[in-house]
């Protein structure tokens, strides 16, 4: 794996953590279904592009 691949990981990785705090307090305490459909859409496209990065670099 080169070092762009690892770092875009990291980057990635570090925005699912977030994403995944932002849904916890968006499922405790919002009425707004479009955003917290907005964070879920989010979160899988970052899920789907590690995937993806790590599955390709094996």
């Amino acid at each position: 794996m080169d070092r762009k691949i690892k770092k875009r990981l990291e980057v990635l990785k570090k925005k699912r953590a977030n994403l995944r705090a932002q849904l916890v307090t968006v499922r405790k305490f919002t009425d707004d279904a479009n955003e917290l459909a907005t964070l879920e859409a989010d979160l899988a496209k970052v899920v789907a592009e590690i995937d993806k990065l790590e599955g390709g670099a094996n």
